[in-house]
């Protein structure tokens, strides 16, 4: 079987998935900032010294590259903006960097990227995986760590770019800053309330990167998104209704989140309504393809 070697693998993606790897029999081991005590094999690497432990790529047949600092945990200020960016493209540079040294059987290489790519001025547009850049800082964030991968597809290794909405999960993430407040009764549609939301399953997302090791026809960019989108207002009103709590107050102000996020603010004041078609016609399927089914398994089945 083969042997996967994740970064960002003790994350909210990266765990889940790394159980999932482990469950259909994959040797998977870990490549961190430090060795903490792990149910994998963990090597370590410093990205700012451009540095990767002895011995890391031996043997690995797969690289998952999930990396990269959280785009919502702190305000954007200017240190954070760099520090979203450069966790990205500097930790890309030197696993390309450390492939061209060869003395490895690395043959795939797949590597997390984001729906923000087509950036926040969406009017109304389908955006599939042909579609155009945006032009604002997420976009241009993840057009610059796309284009690092391109120089690890010259080396003959099959480079996939799993583009992710945003993903539900039962243990952090954007669900549970959504629900907790509907829980207390403070929960309300936020702006307008009519962004789209191109979301998906945890459990779907991480079978999509695993669909995406074993299908070797499967190169360049796949959005992993559910095939059914919904606005703030739809995905605000499904949590009400699977948690049983009514919604009392009214949308909030986009100024008001503007004042407490910053430029932050249009990570939930926007939204684009991504495609799922091409993973869709490459044989993958969805386990849950409406919001309100993984709703249901992730804040009740799932324990949220």
């Amino acid at each position: 079987m083969k042997t996967i070697l994740i970064t960002g693998g003790s994350g909210l993606i990266g765990g889940e998935l790394t159980k999932s790897l482990q469950q259909r029999g994959y040797n998977v081991r870990h490549l961190a900032r430090e060795k903490r005590t792990r149910d994998v094999e963990v090597f370590t690497w410093g990205i700012d010294r451009q540095e990767i432990e002895s011995g890391a790529l031996q043997g690995v047949d797969v690289i998952i590259h999930l990396a990269g600092a959280g785009v919502a945990d702190k305000r954007w200020t200017e240190a954070r903006k760099k520090e979203i960016l450069e966790s990205r493209t500097k930790s890309t540079l030197l696993l390309s960097n450390e492939l061209k040294k060869g003395s490895h059987n690395v043959q795939s290489f797949i590597c997390a990227s984001a729906i923000g790519y087509y950036g926040i001025d969406c009017k109304g547009e389908i955006y599939k995986e042909e579609s155009g850049p945006g032009s604002d800082f997420l976009a241009d964030v993840t057009k610059r760590w796309e284009h690092i991968t391109e120089a690890i597809n010259d080396q003959a290794i099959r480079v996939v770019t799993i583009r992710t909405g945003v993903v539900l999960t039962a243990r952090g993430g954007a669900l549970q800053e959504m629900a907790r407040p509907i829980k207390f009764y403070v929960g309300a549609p936020l702006g307008s309330g009519e962004q789209v939301i191109s979301w998906i399953h945890i459990e779907d997302h991480c079978n999509i990167i695993i669909k995406a090791i074993e299908d070797v026809q499967w190169e360049g960019p796949y959005n992993s998104v559910a095939p059914h989108p919904v606005t703030n207002k739809q995905f605000t009103e499904a949590i009400a209704k699977v948690l049983g709590k009514p919604l009392i107050l009214p949308n909030i102000p986009s100024v008001v989140l503007k004042g407490l996020l910053g430029e932050m603010s249009s990570v939930v004041l926007f939204g684009c309504n991504v495609s799922a078609a091409k993973v869709m016609d490459a044989g993958f399927e969805f386990k849950f393809v409406k919001v309100e089914d993984a709703l249901r398994d992730l804040l009740k089945g799932g324990g949220a």
